[in-house]
């Protein structure tokens, strides 16, 4: 019965030394993304700064790229799992906006553990101005709109093939979102909390937008 005592805990271990390596390559690569230039960046720096092997960066990514995107894949993939769970009632457009409101009250704290919210912000900076990256995003962004669209179409039970108001709803949502990520990136507050406030109130903002007369009487 020893080894069966000892197999969870040295487990938790290995898993947290993994972690942390992770971590630290991936604060390592961003500090030189926003410090030196993406392009300029090359793996034997990063791995340098971490003292490891190159062997040891590809265990835990598969590219640079994946570097630049990991924090934006942690709110992405917790933006997923809220929407998720939101209940079935829920017109899609207000579900979307609960669960990327609740996606910030939850997250903020997860990214603090790896990164900065200086260097996250840095680094969304370095991705809207380095042309690479801006096009990787911008795939990335149809991506993510195609996943939401079919989970919307999924909840209301409609053919996504058939039914545009899914990708409409989504693609209205997203626009709105990338706005909002402009003007963070631009601003003086750079806290999440800060980012969560601005999609508030622009996502509030999306529906009288699209039905009044904005004309002034």
């Amino acid at each position: 019965m020893t080894d069966g005592q000892t197999v969870g805990p040295r487990a938790g271990l290995r898993e947290r030394k993994k972690q942390r390596t992770r971590d630290a390559l991936l604060r390592a690569a961003l500090e030189l993304f926003t410090t030196q230039g993406y392009e300029r960046t090359t793996v034997d720096e990063i791995v340098d700064a971490v003292e490891v092997s190159q062997r040891t960066f590809f265990r835990y990514f598969a590219s640079k790229e994946e570097t630049a995107f990991a924090v934006q894949e942690m709110v992405e993939s917790r933006f997923i799992e809220e929407l998720r769970r939101r209940p079935a009632e829920e017109a899609p457009f207000e579900a979307m906006r609960r669960a990327v409101l609740c996606a910030w009250n939850s997250i903020d704290e997860a990214i603090e553990e790896v990164v900065t919210v200086d260097l996250h912000m840095r680094t969304f900076q370095m991705i809207e101005s380095t042309p690479f990256l801006l096009a990787a995003h911008m795939r990335r962004g149809v991506a993510l709109e195609n996943q939401i669209a079919e989970l919307i179409a999924e909840r209301e039970g409609l053919d996504v093939e058939r039914d545009p108001r899914p990708r409409v709803a989504v693609a209205a949502f997203s626009a709105v979102m990338r706005v909002t990520g402009q003007l963070w990136g631009r601003g003086l507050d750079p806290s999440v909390e800060a980012l969560r406030s601005l999609t508030e109130e622009y996502l509030d903002q999306l529906g009288p937008a699209l039905a009044r007369n904005w004309r002034q009487q």
